[in-house]
């Protein structure tokens, strides 16, 4: 490839808090995904990759790095990832690729430059809610994202209405179709789609949603009856209790009515996602551009979604938060239709596209280029040091290693797919937890945990879009005025 121009271009789009099954794709028959079901006969399913952290920042720097959490450092939502650590974006910028990321980043800074041109954001935790395009966009039409306001920021939470406890934060968006977060990253993705050149271009369309709260707009809020949707594999009655922990919302007073309606807004918001990437896939047929783009689509993290009764992610590494979908449409039809069941981590994706790219993978990438035949792994790892625990997941067994052995837990898979019952003290398990404890020793084995970065003055992109100090507080005082129109006191 003599130039940029010559190379695939790269469409990255990222779900948030996606659970893997949760797709016509994977096998859900009451989800309407068509758009990524079209993708995935076009391309290659993944559907045992694992995130490398079950948390938002983390893992999205573990995604843009190829390293993993105690490598890079990044270890909660409030952290900075080291300029000195090479990513796919700076890896494609340096060869002339045009880099952009639309969406939910989750950086700090909020413009961190971690190789983009250009970005457009629309952010939700902290205070990239108060820096980004999105907020500064529904400021200035006198608009307000009240519901995911007192989800996300603790200061407004404690005075959000009953009706958000009720409901678990399953509520109708209080925004029109289209100033919700969803069609405003897809309209932003679209108009850049739309302008590329023929190759050797690189956009990540990053959604805030489904993360909770799930508020679709309407018409998605009602694309699903509750009482049509079955609870998702792992329901369990009662919370176990080695599950009975704090969470976001008490798990304890979680039914089968309340799930069901959880449910009809997580999938309408999926729905809502889907509709956004049948968009930009139709602008990359109509322009020629399909068959020479690599496109992948993934999430950071997975969600309980009635597993074990609990929602959201405040707990264990069980299966439907640490798996996710991965779904990559390789240019020049590679893999069309296939299924792949290597153990595959979001740490594979940077070196994936780079050799996609044609270009080279920095020696400190861990992740596998999945697109090459060697591509194995026996045991995919997943850590969370300051929850005190690492994972190592075969394709039969599951190690959650905890700092507090009465917390670790030992599954088969094979035998026990829904993780209920802990085999780690049963004689006969005894070797393999060895087995596997001595492999997540040996992953850790060769690199001494970076400590936690976060330095809110590092580098950010040098782009007219990116606010001082004074713009930032702007929006603040917006949010706080507005609010205060919309919260009553929980009685």
């Amino acid at each position: 490839m003599d130039s940029a121009t010559d190379r695939p271009n790269v469409l990255l789009i990222m779900a948030d808090q996606h659970r893997w099954d949760c797709t016509g794709f994977n096998g859900n028959r009451q989800i309407q995904t068509p758009h990524l079901d079209a993708l995935a006969a076009d391309g290659v399913n993944y559907p045992n990759t694992i995130c490398p952290f079950p948390v938002c920042t983390p893992s999205r720097y573990s995604l843009v790095s190829g390293l993993y959490v105690h490598q890079h450092g990044g270890w909660n939502n409030h952290c900075t990832l080291d300029a000195t650590i090479d990513t796919f974006p700076k890896v494609l910028r340096a060869n002339g690729y045009a880099t952009k990321a639309v969406g939910k980043m989750h950086y700090t800074p909020t413009y961190l430059d971690v190789g983009y041109d250009q970005m457009a954001l629309c952010e939700q935790d902290g205070d990239g809610r108060f820096d980004d395009d999105y907020h500064r966009a529904l400021m200035a039409a006198g608009l307000i994202d009240a519901i995911d306001l007192y989800d996300q920021r603790r200061e407004y939470r404690r005075s959000a209405p009953q009706e958000y406890w009720d409901a678990f934060g399953a509520l109708t968006s209080d925004l029109p179709e289209a100033w919700h977060s969803t069609t405003w990253i897809g309209d932003r993705a679209v108009e850049t789609l739309e302008a590329w050149g023929e190759g050797g271009n690189l956009l990540t369309a990053s959604f805030v949603k489904p993360h909770h709260p799930f508020d679709p707009p309407a018409p998605w809020d009602a694309l699903y009856e509750p009482e049509a949707l079955d609870p998702l594999p792992g329901w369990t009655p009662t919370v176990p209790a080695a599950d009975s922990h704090p969470a976001y919302f008490d798990n304890a007073k979680l039914d089968q009515w309340s799930l069901r309606r959880i449910m009809a807004h997580y999938y309408g918001a999926i729905s809502h996602i889907d509709r956004q990437v049948g968009r930009m896939i139709e602008v990359l047929r109509r322009r020629g551009l399909y068959d020479k783009t690599l496109i992948i689509y993934l999430s950071d993290h997975g969600e309980y979604m009635g597993y074990h009764h609990m929602i959201l992610k405040q707990g264990h590494a069980y299966e439907p938060l640490v798996k996710v979908p991965l779904l990559i449409k390789y240019s020049h039809n590679v893999g069309k239709g296939a299924q792949s069941d290597v153990l595959s981590n979001l740490v594979d994706v940077a070196p994936t596209i780079l050799g996609q790219t044609g270009l080279p993978v920095p020696d400190g990438m861990k992740g596998l280029d999945l697109a090459a035949p060697a591509a194995t792994r026996e045991i995919s790892f997943l850590e969370n040091h300051p929850a005190g625990y690492y994972m190592a997941r075969s394709r039969t067994h599951k190690l959650i290693w905890d700092r507090d052995p009465a917390k670790s837990q030992f599954f088969y898979l094979e035998n026990d797919p829904f993780e209920t019952r802990n085999i780690i003290h049963e004689p006969s398990a005894q070797n393999l937890v060895a087995e596997y404890r001595d492999a997540i020793s040996r992953w850790l084995l060769f690199d001494s945990p970076v400590a936690l970065r976060l330095n809110p003055s590092t580098s950010q992109i040098k782009q007219p879009n990116v606010p001082d100090a004074a713009g930032s507080q702007e929006v603040r005082e917006y949010l706080h005025r507005m609010v205060q129109s919309h919260l009553t006191p929980t009685a």
